[in-house]
């Protein structure tokens, strides 16, 4: 089974998908408007400041385009954006790790400062956060589509009682009628 044909289009969670991406992409790509408006040099490492955060050319750039990347999987929605949130949350996860590491050094050429590293990791774990919302638990309800992906046998033995059970609901008004007595007439 392909991945896109797990979560129906019409499904509660995709909404939760679609919302997470798209707020996080509007936030940065903000963000990197903010920059691009005050004409940074792309490497420029003199602790220009915006939104309280230090940057430069190339991070406005980044953040416009992850920004943009965000958007568009809030627009194409479902199993995608989940997917999209849950890579981008990972990837600004390990920048958030990589810039910890390179603070005060020469490589790093995007100018981070501890401000930057730590909404690194808050946007990371958000973005992640909305990609994994009802698709990562140990306590998925059984008609989440991918509990029944996790648990086949378990999904087909449900649906097998829920098949029946309906079945029976159909049938049960018409074999209550077809074997109740027919009343005969009284006779004088």
């Amino acid at each position: 089974m392909r991945l896109r044909e797990e979560l129906p289009v019409d499904h509660r969670l995709a909404q939760v998908y679609r919302y997470g991406a798209g707020l996080c992409g509007v936030i940065l790509l903000v963000f990197g408007c903010l920059g691009f408006a005050d004409q940074l040099s792309p490497f420029d490492t003199d602790g220009t400041r915006i939104a309280g955060m230090s940057t430069n050319g190339v991070l406005s750039l980044i953040s416009v385009v992850v920004g943009l990347v965000l958007i568009c999987g809030a627009v194409v929605g479902g199993n995608f954006a989940s997917t999209l949130n849950m890579t981008v949350g990972a990837l600004f996860l390990l920048s958030g790790f990589f810039h910890v590491f390179v603070l005060g050094r020469s490589a790093n050429v995007l100018d981070f400062g501890m401000t930057n590293v730590m909404f690194s990791f808050l946007m990371g774990l958000l973005i992640a956060c909305f990609g994994m919302y009802g698709r990562v638990s140990s306590k998925l309800p059984h008609d989440n589509p991918y509990w029944r992906r996790r648990h086949p046998r378990e999904a087909a033995h449900e649906s097998l009682v829920t098949r029946r059970r309906d079945r029976q609901a159909v049938l049960a008004p018409a074999q209550g009628s077809a074997s109740a007595p027919a009343i005969m007439p009284a006779q004088d």
